[in-house]
Parts: C-alpha cells; sequence; structure tokens
C-alpha cells in the first residue's frame, strides 16, 4: 500500500521564549522535523507534505534543503491538529494510499513503530499510536476495549475515571488517506478549547462503521519539545542512542558519553573514536580510521585506515583517502588528501588537492581566498612540502616536487624539481649587540621622561 507522509510543523512554540519557529530547533544538528521525516523515510512514501504555519517561509527553505520534491501546505489559523491535516487535503487530492500523521516537534518515533502502525493497518481503518505513561499529566487518554480503540478523550474533557487510565495519546495517526479527509469533515470544535481535534475521529470512524486500534510504543519516542529544558533532554536522549548505536554497530567509543554525533553520522565498523569528539552534519568514516581526541568534522568523508587528530578540525568537502594522516592542530576545507598522504602539524589545507603518498611540512598553508575569489592548490603524488611554506593559490605541484623550508610558492613547481622561494639570509656582524644598546639607551630616557 503506498504511504503519504503529513507531517504537521506550524505551531509557533511560544514556550521556546524564541524568533525560531520551533521545529527548527535542533536536535542532532538537525532541525527537529528532520527528524519526523528521518523515521518516515523508511517507508519509502510517495509523498511527503509538511504543513507550516508560523514562520512558514524559514520552515519551507530549510526543508528544501533536506528534499527538494517536499510538497509544503500552509496552516494560516491555528485552528487544532484537524485542521492542520485538513491542509494536506489539496496535496494529496490524487493520492490513493495511506497517510500517516507525524509531528515536527515529536522527534523520537522511531521507524520501526511506523512499520508496525502501516502494518496494523492491514486489519483496521485507523491506527493511533499510544504510549503508557510514567505520568499521564495532561496527555488525551485512549479508551480501549481489546484491540478496539473506541474513542480519544483530551484531559480537558475527561472525567475522573477516564483521567485514571495510563494509555496516553502521541498524535500520531496512520489511516487511508481518502477515510482520514472524510473523517475530519466530520470533526466538531465543541469541546473546552473550541478546537477542531484529530483525537475526534477515531469515535466518528465507529459511528461511520469504520474500525480502529491502537499501538503502543516505548514513552520516550513520543517525547514532544515544547522548552529549552525539553530540547537539551531531548538532545542528551538522542546522544544516548547514537552512542549506543555505535558500540552496537562495532565502533569502539573509548569515552562513549564525550563523544557528539549527528542525524546522519555514519561510523563503519572497527573504527575508534577516542574522546571529545564533535561530528557536524554530513560525515561518514569507514571502517578501520581512527579520530583522535578533541577533534571536530562536518561535511567530510574519511576513508579507511586514515587518522585524524588530535586537535583537528575537518571542515566541508574534506575528503581523506585511504591511510590517510591528519595531524594536531591541522584543518582541512573543501580539499582531497590522497591515499597515504601526511598532513600531520599545524597546518591548514584549503581548495586543494594533494596527491598520494605526499607528505605536509608543519605550518604549511594553501593561500587560496584573494578576498573575492577561492583559488586551487594542487600537488602531485609522492612530493614533500617543506614546513612553514605558503603555496599562493592558484599553483601547482607536480609529481615528486619539493619545496624548501620557509618559501613562498608563487609559481607552478615542476615534477621533481626542489622550489626554493625566500630570501637570502644576510648576517651583519656585532649589529644585534649595537642594536640593544640604542634601544635600552632610548627606553631609559623614555622612561626618565615620564
Amino acid at each position: 500500500m503506498p504511504t503519504a507522509l503529513i507531517i504537521l510543523a506550524a505551531g509557533q512554540g511560544s514556550r521556546m521564549n524564541s524568533d525560531l519557529p520551533k521545529v527548527l530547533h535542533e536536535v542532532g544538528n538537525a532541525p527537529l522535523f528532520a527528524h519526523a521525516l528521518a523515521a518516515g523515510s523508511a517507508l519509502s512514501p510517495e509523498k511527503t507534505v509538511l504543513v507550516v504555519g508560523h514562520g512558514g517561509d524559514l520552515v519551507e527553505a530549510a526543508a528544501r534543503k533536506i528534499d527538494e520534491t517536499i510538497t509544503v501546505a500552509r496552516q494560516t489559523e491555528q485552528l487544532g491538529t484537524a485542521h492542520a491535516v485538513a491542509q494536506a487535503r489539496e496535496a494529496l487530492a490524487d493520492f490513493d494510499g495511506d497517510a500517516l500523521v507525524l509531528y515536527g516537534d515529536t522527534p523520537f518515533v522511531s521507524a520501526e513503530t511506523l512499520e508496525r502502525m502501516t502494518a496494523a493497518r492491514a486489519t483496521h481503518d485507523v491506527v493511533v499510536l499510544g504510549f503508557e505513561a510514567a505520568d499521564p499529566a495532561r496527555y488525551g487518554r485512549l479508551v480501549v476495549n481489546g484491540d478496539r480503540l473506541e474513542r480519544i478523550v483530551e484531559f480537558k474533557d475527561a472525567d475522573a475515571a477516564t483521567r485514571a487510565i495510563t494509555l496516553c495519546n502521541s498524535g500520531v495517526v496512520c489511516a487511508d488517506a481518502t477515510i482520514l479527509f472524510a473523517l475530519i469533515d466530520a470533526v466538531g470544535n465543541d469541546n473546552a478549547s473550541g478546537e477542531y481535534y484529530l483525537t475526534d475521529i477515531v469515535e466518528i470512524a465507529w459511528k461511520m462503521g469504520k474500525t480502529a486500534t491502537a499501538v503502543s510504543c516505548d514513552e520516550t519516542e513520543t517525547l514532544g519539545i515544547n522548552t529549552r529544558t525539553e530540547l537539551a533532554r531531548a538532545e542528551g536522549l538522542f546522544q544516548a542512542s547514537k552512542r549506543a548505536e555505535a558500540l552496537e554497530n562495532g565502533v569502539t567509543l573509548t569515552a562513549p558519553e564525550t563523544v557528539f554525533f549527528s542525524l546522519d553520522t555514519y561510523v563503519g565498523r572497527d573504527a575508534v573514536i577516542e574522546p571529545n569528539v564533535v561530528f557536524g552534519p554530513n560525515v561518514t568514516i569507514e571502517s578501520n580510521a581512527r579520530i583522535r581526541a578533541f577533534s571536530h568534522l562536518e561535511g567530510c568523508h574519511v576513508s579507511m585506515g586514515s587518522a585524524v587528530g588530535p586537535f583537528a578540525r575537518l571542515r566541508p568537502g574534506a575528503e581523506l583517502s585511504n591511510n590517510a594522516h591528519v595531524g594536531n592542530f591541522v584543518e582541512i576545507k573543501n580539499a582531497k588528501i590522497g591515499e597515504g598522504t601526511k598532513v600531520n602539524h599545524l597546518t591548514y589545507i584549503g581548495d586543494a588537492e594533494i596527491g598520494d603518498g605526499t607528505n605536509v611540512g608543519a605550518g604549511t598553508i594553501t593561500c587560496n581566498y584573494d578576498g573575492v575569489f577561492k583559488h586551487k592548490t594542487t600537488v602531485g603524488k609522492n612530493a614533500f612540502i617543506g614546513s612553514n611554506t605558503m603555496l599562493v593559490a592558484p599553483v601547482t605541484l607536480g609529481d615528486d616536487a619539493m619545496t624548501a623550508s620557509g618559501s613562498v610558492i608563487t609559481t607552478n613547481v615542476e615534477a621533481g624539481a626542489l622550489a626554493i622561494a625566500r630570501a637570502r639570509q644576510v648576517n651583519k656582524a656585532g649589529l644585534a649587540v649595537r642594536m640593544f644598546e640604542k634601544l635600552k639607551s632610548a627606553k631609559k630616557k623614555s622612561q626618565k621622561g615620564s
């Protein structure tokens, strides 16, 4: 059965005390709504509709960066969850399949849970996700009888007996799209809040001769984010989950609690991650690589057997080939480092391609920016770049080329050549002593004058 996702992301989130729409706040370096997108993508949805409201243009722009094909619907008035889902009707007018309603501020509903919900649709018209709450507080309650979900009662409208129920509503719903919108058409707003509740569709379904059931998940999956405190808690839960996942997948974390992942971080089997490593977005670490302590990586690819750090930074576009070494206080940006190449100390390599087997000495800088344009540096295979070399791009060094330490390289160096580009040293006998005496005398005069 084809599936469409409807992700509700229209809320303002006033309790966040922020100028940003709530769903743009991040967990794991990704907007909250991106987590719902990631979980839903496991179902290979035929269509995805994001319902936006407050700050809709910002949310849409962020969504397009993740999925250019996403459909955006706008909820101009905040009249309740049923009203929000109804905004997706036009986008799904020609869709024949199940619609799954997710929430942009509820990042942890798992792909496995969604798959169980879609499986339950084989025997019921409406499937609702519930959870057993340790503290039901003000959650809506699921009233069930066997596998029948008879109705959902909002806390505000519940009597004492209903409030005693601990099976609570997450808000996540799966139903045939045509049936879902027919049910929403019948929802009214005769309740304590005067809103159109999506929860009302369960009781309406039974009245229409349809069936409803509930699927349960762990309470942590249904954590909604409404405050900065909840956002911080969510980050902690996310990181704990990613660390556990990495360990389970054969990654060594020598101090797991100090390693921080992003939503899309991939680390291969038998990689070793040392303490205090931070992975920004879009990082892939292949098997048997080692990321040493206090390194920061984002937008980069580290191939098999490579070593990074300690205290290294890989920025977007950095690509390390097999068995490359990037050492302490080295920064790589938009550059390919060849197989077996070493960039071990106090170096910046930007907008460059460094060939296999090359050694880059300490203090080397690719001078890639002229204030307006970025320029490329190309270094061939098995070259040797002497310490404190300035490579002024655009410039190319051939295979087996060498630069003398302290050189400023402004023109191309042919293969096998040694480039020496520094001023000739001149020693002035006795001049240091005379200069110091003159400076000390001037200092004494200035002190007497003050």
